[in-house]
């Protein structure tokens, strides 16, 4: 292999000049986009077909409302058998788990004309049944004053003789009196360990390896950022003390969020209203002053003229074996009509400093 160096010191070959005993040639893997459906106007199904056979799915659904009452089901490959089991919880409720074979699967956070978002992880083997994660929020009424609903669903599709090549949207026309409206979208990813696929649905929009702090400060920014239709935001941030981490948009702290979380387990607090951000961690006790590192992951539906829905998960915990970490859930919103075009981390409690090992990266896809 003719060997050549850079001047970082990096060793640079071709594929061509690899060998069986040496590095692969380096397959490339991301999410791709497999397919996806649009509504041109007001409907009651979403189907996503012809799906090429990938080892996991994710799934992002942005349901427009504003036609009258709709309510979100799932089915897979059309199959209306009683093929599928739900656990679901909404807002920290009791789980609702179904106790016998459903012919669909209910995946909403309330039947009405709000705008919806959710996220689904599908694992998807043949043999194997399907297994489903995931995590949902419900705008309610526009305004910051408004608190969203959040739903968190698993679920599976008892069929262990067929991939899945079509993921079905129903509204429930029976009890429902509207529709999705125009624009409502369902959008399938795929990824598979062993595709060579080089074309990416996710586009990192902040600087490669994510943007640092150069000095210990209180903003972790990502700057002016390109407006995409989806986005997701992940940050490992450190602390030298007692600190604070708060989403905020465009620079904008007014009081314009709005978020029902949860910490680990039980029911959810008392949602929070007209707030100057979104919080990315609290501790059990409800003090956004929390001394220890997090890492947090937020996907954001971010359409001009609508309301930013967010939902994100953050872990954050003590160093140690055993200091048993924090986790929270989030369902919030940024009751702002405008695209996002900034996205910042934020402590505004005094005594500490994000520290220069923290690191914020996103991604975008329209």
């Amino acid at each position: 292999m003719a060997i050549k160096y850079l001047g970082s010191k990096r060793v640079r070959g071709t594929d061509a000049e690899r060998t069986a005993t040496n590095l692969t040639g380096g397959n490339y893997a991301g999410w791709k986009e497999l397919g996806r459906t649009k509504l041109s106007s007001a409907g009651d199904v979403i189907d996503v077909g012809s799906l090429p056979n990938k080892r996991y799915y994710m799934v992002l659904r942005n349901m427009i409302g504003g036609d009258g009452n709709m309510c979100v089901y799932n089915r897979l490959n059309g199959d209306t058998g009683s093929n599928y089991a739900l656990r679901a919880s909404e807002n920290g409720a009791t789980d609702s788990a179904t106790s016998s074979g459903q012919n669909m699967v209910l995946y909403d956070t309330g039947g009405d004309a709000n705008d919806k978002f959710d996220i689904t992880y599908i694992s998807n083997l043949a043999g194997n049944e399907k297994l489903a994660i995931g995590h949902g929020i419900n705008r309610r009424s526009t305004g910051s004053g408004n608190a969203p609903v959040r739903g968190e669903f698993t679920w599976k599709w008892a069929n262990t003789s067929n991939a899945i090549t079509t993921i079905n949207t129903l509204n429930d026309t029976n009890n429902q009196s509207g529709n999705f409206n125009t624009d409502s979208e369902v959008v399938v990813l795929g990824y598979d360990p062993t595709d060579t696929n080089t074309t990416d649905f996710w586009t990192e929009i902040t600087p490669e390896g994510g943007v640092k702090l150069s000095s210990a400060g209180d903003t972790l920014t990502t700057g002016t950022i390109a407006s995409y239709k989806y986005l997701w935001l992940q940050a490992y941030v450190e602390n030298s003390s007692n600190v604070a981490y708060n989403v905020r948009f465009n620079g904008v702290a007014g009081s314009d969020y709005a978020e029902r979380y949860n910490v680990n387990g039980g029911s959810d607090p008392s949602p929070i209203t007209s707030s100057d951000s979104i919080f990315g961690m609290l501790t059990s006790g409800g003090s956004s002053s929390v001394g220890h590192p997090i890492f947090l992951n937020m996907f954001i539906v971010n359409i001009a003229g609508k309301e930013k829905l967010v939902i994100g998960h953050s872990v954050g915990g003590s160093t140690g074996a055993s200091n048993v970490p924090n986790r929270m859930e989030i369902a919030g919103k940024w009751a702002n009509t405008n695209a996002i075009t900034q996205i910042d981390i934020v402590n505004d409690v005094s005594g500490g400093d994000f520290t220069t090992s923290s690191v914020l990266k996103v991604w975008g896809s329209n």
